[in-house]
């Protein structure tokens, strides 16, 4: 795995994986920037919803699951001083109710025991807890 991150003025970067997909990066306009994308720490939190989230419609589809709507929420807590890291990361999982509660969290848990490499990673750095809500 490679990527490529490259200055486009002031703070901004355009962050490309070599297989077509770019994405801005940039700071807010308190540093004298432009907010027009992400900032690299979010990356993080994407990257861990997006893993689990890959994770658990995978197993879902596999069990013959297929919710009627699905996300992932990410939060984490950040340290006050620099570096300025994260110190524990939530993750909420907000599924329609027809899901049947013990398939969820059977997927949930090969998600995050088993299968997702960035939950594997973080842990190694920070508490993971979560939960599920279920929506009407």
């Amino acid at each position: 795995m490679q990527t490529t991150v490259t200055w486009q003025g002031k703070m901004a970067f355009m962050a490309d994986d070599g297989a077509g997909h770019r994405v801005k990066m940039d700071a807010p306009p308190a540093v004298g920037c432009e907010d027009d994308g992400f900032r690299p720490k979010h990356f993080l939190l994407d990257a861990l919803a997006g893993c689990t989230s890959m994770d658990v419609i995978s197993i879902l589809n596999k069990m013959k699951i297929s919710p009627n709507s699905f996300r992932v929420e990410v939060s984490a807590t950040e340290t006050e001083e620099h570096p300025k890291v994260f110190s524990d990361f939530h993750i909420r999982y907000v599924v329609s109710s027809e899901v049947p509660e013990d398939k969820l969290n059977k997927a949930i848990d090969l998600s995050q025991e088993r299968y997702c490499g960035v939950t594997a990673m973080f842990k190694n750095f920070a508490p993971i807890t979560h939960e599920v809500v279920f929506e009407a």
